[in-house]
């Protein structure tokens, strides 16, 4: 990629033209990008028309309903992602560290954590920095940080990939409830004995057939086989379908915490717990970080504790 040596553009040309390119891919249409950049559809057609122009090649192939890389494209994005990311190490360099950050964060949360609890640090971030704008795109999957352009995701439970960078936030408890409608005639269990007598639910991407639980006061642990009849990936859907009376569910705390208060589910065996879920914040190692990722950890280290109810870590 040489777009520093085209004749008859200037230095500061040359680099919104790679920028606008960048945020077209990265936005996944020209309109797209031009909100993004502040800009107009026809202004950010002209400067990808002035780019193809300069590198004398085809970067992207587009239709009325689709758009692609072309191979040089492909090549030019991946490089056009370097120099802006040295540009920005060369500006936060020069005006220094507390410079507001400006620009498109794009973050990955959990289905269930992202549309209720974090929504508030969220808020706090974008409330702080009036410049700015968050992509907040909500799925469990771990997805390629590095290849979706991705500046980090938070993720519950699993360890993280070994190959990126992970702050721990915290831990959520977890507790064992059902419906009072499915302990009917019998008494609420305070034991873990009596519970794979009952049928359950299984949140299937942290247990399926079994659970193992551990005693509050004393440490003991035991590991109980059940008989889920629902198995859901999604925790709202876990909950209501125990406040339904389907079975017995382990789930976070704080997602039952106002059907527990209701008096529409009740905790089984009170002293017993589930090993609690570490929230993660997970981001690409890099020699340097703009200004847009850094104050939103900063913000998600503090928030993020305060929105679970629980102590922070560190």
């Amino acid at each position: 990629m040489n777009v520093e040596s085209s004749p008859g553009i200037s230095s500061a040309d040359r680099m919104m033209l790679v920028e606008t390119f960048v945020r077209i891919v990265d936005a996944g249409s020209l309109s797209a990008a031009a909100r993004l950049l502040e800009t107009t559809q026809p202004t950010v057609s002209r400067r990808l028309k002035a780019l193809e122009k300069s590198l004398g090649v085809r970067l992207l192939q587009r239709s009325t309903h689709a758009m692609a890389l072309t191979d040089d494209g492909m090549r030019c994005y991946a490089r056009a992602k370097e120099l802006l990311a040295g540009w920005q190490e060369f500006e936060s360099e020069i005006r220094g560290a507390g410079d507001e950050p400006v620009g498109l964060l794009r973050v990955i949360a959990p289905h269930a954590f992202g549309q209720q609890q974090l929504v508030a640090p969220l808020a706090e971030y974008l409330g702080r920095y009036p410049r700015m704008t968050v992509e907040w795109t909500l799925h469990d999957r771990v997805p390629d940080l590095i290849g979706q352009g991705i500046d980090c995701m938070i993720r519950v439970g699993d360890d993280p990939p070994p190959d990126m960078v992970a702050l721990r936030l915290g831990d959520v408890p977890r507790i064992v409830v059902a419906a009072p409608t499915l302990l009917e005639g019998i008494a609420v269990p305070d034991h873990p004995d009596a519970l794979p007598a009952l049928p359950w639910i299984s949140a299937s991407n942290f247990y399926r057939d079994q659970v193992t639980l551990t005693h509050a006061q004393n440490g003991r642990t035991t590991q109980l086989a059940i008989r889920p009849r629902l198995y859901t990936d999604n925790l709202y859907a876990l909950r209501n379908a125990a406040v339904m009376g389907v079975g017995v569910a382990l789930g976070s705390s704080w997602a039952l915490r106002e059907e527990l208060d209701s008096g529409r589910l009740v905790q089984l065996v009170p002293q017993w717990q589930a090993a609690p879920l570490p929230i993660w914040l997970i981001y690409p190692p890099a020699r340097f970080y703009p200004a847009r990722l850094r104050r939103f950890i900063d913000i998600m280290r503090v928030a993020v504790p305060q929105a679970f109810g629980i102590a922070p870590l560190g």
